[in-house]
């Protein structure tokens, strides 16, 4: 039985991100981490949108996906829990979203939007999600392409 090993090689491939503004400090260290490691891993076509918060990221993400330029895509923000149930809906909602828009358009998307009790664990986490969302990307990018070219 043969498996496919990662391969995170970025050169070529096409990579969006929707941030999201709301806890808008730890978006950007994520966004910071996440860009660095896609320049690391060879990517040099990326185009980063932003959005209000976790809950309008998959309908950014839906559009990019509709243009057909990606391979690959990345959702990153931080939902810290508050006194409310909305911390639920909104982190329950962000990830059916994603997932929605992943599996109806074929385009992986990294789910990096952190879903902490306190903004220190937001922020110990960030740059560390930032970066593995990067990779997740790329892996998943070349895993679609690898697994299409086999079975043309």
């Amino acid at each position: 039985m043969a498996e496919a090993k990662p391969d995170l090689s970025g050169a070529g491939l096409r990579v969006g991100i929707v941030r999201s503004r709301f806890n808008e400090e730890i978006g950007l260290a994520m966004l910071k981490a996440c860009s660095a490691r896609l320049k690391e891993l060879g990517v040099t076509s990326v185009r980063t949108e932003s959005v209000p918060g976790a809950l309008e990221a998959p309908l950014a993400l839906q559009k990019l996906a509709s243009t057909g330029h990606y391979d690959s895509l990345i959702a990153l923000g931080a939902v810290i829990r508050g006194e409310t149930y909305h911390f639920e809906v909104v982190s329950n909602e962000s990830a059916c979203g994603l997932m929605q828009v992943q599996l109806d358009t074929g385009i992986p998307i990294a789910n990096g939007i952190l879903t902490v009790d306190t903004e220190e664990q937001a922020e110990k986490r960030a740059a560390g999600k930032g970066r593995d969302c990067a990779a997740v990307a790329v892996e998943m990018a070349n895993l679609a392409k690898s697994i299409a070219s086999r079975h043309k």
